[in-house]
């Protein structure tokens, strides 16, 4: 799956935040709007101790990820 840059971060100002599989780490990566920037085919995520930098071109997988009242135990 080749991700573009421009879609890539188009995605991520329509939905705030999504989820990434890089090929480089075992764990999904999540980002979101206010910590994350995505320029000339690299991605940085500001985390609290540090900053995570990747290219682009090592996503292999782009998604989008929710939270129900059930996630938290708060359901009817």
């Amino acid at each position: 799956m080749a991700v573009e840059t421009a879609d890539l971060q188009s995605e991520l100002e329509e939905k705030g935040e999504l989820m990434l599989a890089v090929s480089e780490f075992d764990e999904p990566l999540e980002m979101h709007l206010h910590d994350t920037d995505i320029e000339d085919g690299i991605i940085r995520i500001h985390l609290t101790d540090g900053v995570l930098t990747f290219d682009v071109d090592e996503v292999v997988a782009v998604w989008h990820h929710t939270h129900s009242l059930a996630d938290f135990g708060l359901e009817d």
